[in-house]
């Protein structure tokens, strides 16, 4: 691992300072890009107008059409958190703008896959809708979307990820990521789109005079899910995303949110009060998550759609068990994938540019939280395998892959599929995650093919890993106030949260937790003593090492001390 310091432009900083900003915080955001204080303004009037998005004009006016004359719409949504989350806004922002008549389907993971599709737009269409909904999804359901209009449907697709080279036939579609839309954020998650078509929607209905400024409903309520969503599905914060998320968390803070959320919040044991980025993408994304992985995401959608406290707490202790066994099954897969990988090369050897496992006893759910976890640790492109559990698909395989920077894995695939014509029967991504679907006699073709590609793109620079940090921290900001400060800041993807570097001593260092696979640390920093923790990590520090760390607080007996989250080491 190679240790680097982000620069920071001094007179951004020093700006940023002059504007009232703490020094810390100055500093952090300068290198970071930031360059005034007018870009950290999160009020809802600075979100880009929605009618900026192609597309968003004439979703409106298919939307407002369907409320004037009482069609029945049917969302169709994504089985991750993205898709909850805009599969939930959805329901409720049409039921406040006067829809009568909203219902949802979700695709089943293993038996439908990803995406409409036929057998998906036959079921909304036996159900008696008129209008079909994409959320998180549709932009390249050429053949779904082409059923349901051959039913009679029309059909919205709110979308945000790549097209292929054909659009699907939608009566209207809004996607920041299309052909020809010029909307400056191209990195609104799917629930931001569903948000941004709801916003248009509202000016559309106060131009046909059914509301006025001060009778329409208010949307802002939809905007703790939209945060969740924004930072679940790991989009990059960009400025838009970031006034989003910072939106939402605002009203989280204050309790109002919709009571699923906040019993996630209680069985994840974390305090809402000071709920932070880190909460939606570490605490409630997750459970949400493992409805999708290993059951049914409507219990998702029902825990964040209910406004029964009693029933979301039984939907919350649902989704928190079946978390539990998501991360039991991933943990013994985790494991023996490891051992299939290091097994691709010998113990003094580096890994292949490019690995791929798979195992007939892996679980297709859980496929893609391991081939992050392997990438994580051999600093690879990797896939992970496990067989289909769709019926009369028992010979194929589905894959799930994870990117490191400069490996775009989609087009890899895209490479892949040229130079073995029949080996990839599926595939689609974007740069750091794709998936794909294999025959089963065809694994080692495609592991060998793809490390391969990954021996022509990537060099040693490429393959070594890089952790980019703040650089030293200065021993005044030791104090749990500033830990607070930086927690409450909107941090996430392309927005990196605050990582210091120094030279450490390490006066005394032990294993800990119940599988003795923690290493905790007491350190002597800048003349300071402090302790610190690096989970998942079990080999010894030297004396004396260039230390990666994150701030945290250990609250203890009505203590809270300062701690270091250990991120990475460099002698």
């Amino acid at each position: 691992m190679k240790i680097i310091v982000r620069e920071t432009p001094p007179r951004s900083a020093w700006a940023l300072e002059q504007s009232g900003l703490h020094p810390l915080l100055a500093r952090l955001y300068a290198a970071r890009g930031v360059r005034s204080s007018d870009e950290l303004d999160a009020a809802l009037a600075r979100l880009l107008p929605p009618a900026g998005l192609l597309g968003v004009q004439a979703a409106a006016r298919l939307l407002a059409d369907a409320i004037a004359t009482q069609q029945r719409i049917c969302i169709v949504a994504d089985y991750d958190c993205d898709g909850a989350t805009a599969c939930a806004v959805a329901v409720r922002g049409l039921h406040l703008l006067g829809a009568q008549q909203v219902s949802y389907q979700v695709p089943d993971r293993v038996v439908d896959g990803y995406g409409l599709t036929p057998p998906i737009a036959e079921r909304v269409h036996a159900q008696g809708a008129d209008l079909l909904v994409t959320v998180d999804n549709g932009i390249a359901s050429v053949a779904g979307v082409q059923a349901a209009k051959a039913l009679g449907l029309a059909v919205l697709i709110t979308d945000h990820h790549l097209p292929g080279t054909e659009l699907p036939p939608a009566d209207a579609t809004v996607n920041p990521n299309q052909p020809g839309c010029t909307f400056e954020s191209k990195s609104l998650a799917g629930v931001g789109v569903m948000f941004y078509v709801l916003l248009q929607l509202r000016a559309e209905l106060r131009a046909r005079g059914v509301f006025d400024a001060a009778s329409q409903p208010r949307l802002e309520p939809l905007l703790p899910l939209v945060a969740l969503g924004t930072v679940a599905d790991v989009v990059r914060l960009d400025a838009n995303n970031r006034r989003l998320v910072a939106q939402g968390l605002k009203r989280v803070r204050a309790g109002a949110m919709p009571a699923g959320m906040r019993a996630l919040f209680e069985v994840a044991a974390r305090p809402w009060e000071q709920a932070s980025t880190f909460d939606f993408g570490f605490a409630l994304g997750p459970r949400i998550n493992a409805a999708g992985r290993l059951a049914d995401m409507t219990l998702g959608i029902e825990c964040l759609l209910t406004d029964d406290a009693t029933r979301a707490q039984a939907l919350a202790r649902q989704l928190d068990a079946i978390n539990r066994e998501r991360r039991d099954i991933e943990g013994g897969m985790r494991e023996h994938a490891f051992a299939l990988a290091e097994n691709l090369f010998p113990a003094a050897d580096q890994p292949p540019p490019a690995v791929s496992v798979f195992d007939p006893d892996f679980h297709e759910g859980v496929v893609g939280i391991v081939a992050s976890r392997i990438k994580d640790k051999l600093h690879r492109p990797t896939f992970v395998f496990a067989a289909s559990g769709a019926p009369g698909k028992a010979h194929e395989l589905k894959g799930s892959g994870r990117s490191i920077a400069g490996f775009h894995l989609r087009d890899a695939l895209d490479l892949v599929a040229k130079r073995h014509p029949g080996v990839l029967l599926k595939f689609g991504g974007h740069a750091m995650a794709a998936g794909c679907t294999i025959a089963q006699e065809h694994f080692e073709v495609f592991e060998q093919a793809l490390a391969q590609v990954a021996s022509e793109w990537l060099d040693t620079a490429t393959l070594t890993r890089q952790l980019e940090t703040d650089g030293p921290l200065a021993p005044e900001y030791l104090h749990a106030d500033l830990v607070d400060l930086l927690a409450g800041e909107v941090w996430g993807q392309g927005f990196a949260p605050p990582t210091f570097s120094d030279q450490v001593q390490v006066l005394s260092q032990r294993l800990v937790g119940e599988a003795k696979n923690h290493l905790q640390l007491k350190l002597q920093y800048q003349g300071q003593p402090v302790d610190a923790i690096w989970f998942g990590h079990t080999e010894p520090l030297p004396e004396h090492a260039l230390l990666a760390f994150r701030l945290d607080v250990n609250a203890w007996r009505g203590q809270r001390r300062v701690q270091f989250l250990v991120e990475g080491w460099q002698a």
